[in-house]
């Protein structure tokens, strides 16, 4: 057979049959990936593998303890500043065709993170103490 031949009888999904194959598949591999886990696992439970590990010292005292809001603004505010820059770098790979508009943009955007910078400052969300 012609290699020719072969490419025409080539069969193309678009559209939405293309995207009704990769919904079903999105859905079923979690399912097949679990199961073939299951089927594969080595299965050897003993009662010293269902206690707590932490750093093979034996466990004491209560899990629940009661965290400093702190850790979790810092957390916060690194992620939201994080996330925020990340803005930056597509603006400096398009910034030759954004023009000055993209510019001023851009400094506005970074103006209103600076603005977020300092009201967590006043606030005393960046004092560790």
């Amino acid at each position: 057979m012609h290699p020719m031949a072969l490419s025409q009888t080539h069969f193309h999904l678009t559209g939405f049959p293309l995207l009704f194959v990769l919904l079903i598949g999105g859905m079923a591999l979690p399912f097949l990936l679990m199961g073939i886990a299951q089927i594969v696992q080595f299965k050897s439970p003993t009662a010293l593998k269902y206690t707590t590990y932490e750093s093979g010292m034996p466990t004491f005292g209560d899990a629940h303890i009661q965290f400093d809001v702190k850790f979790y603004l810092y957390a916060l505010l690194f992620i939201l500043f994080d996330i925020e820059t990340a803005f930056l770098f597509p603006w400096a790979i398009t910034f030759d065709s954004l023009g000055v508009r993209g510019l001023v943009i851009m400094y506005l955007f970074v103006d209103i993170l600076l603005l977020g910078v300092i009201y967590a400052w006043r606030k005393g969300a960046l004092r560790w103490q």
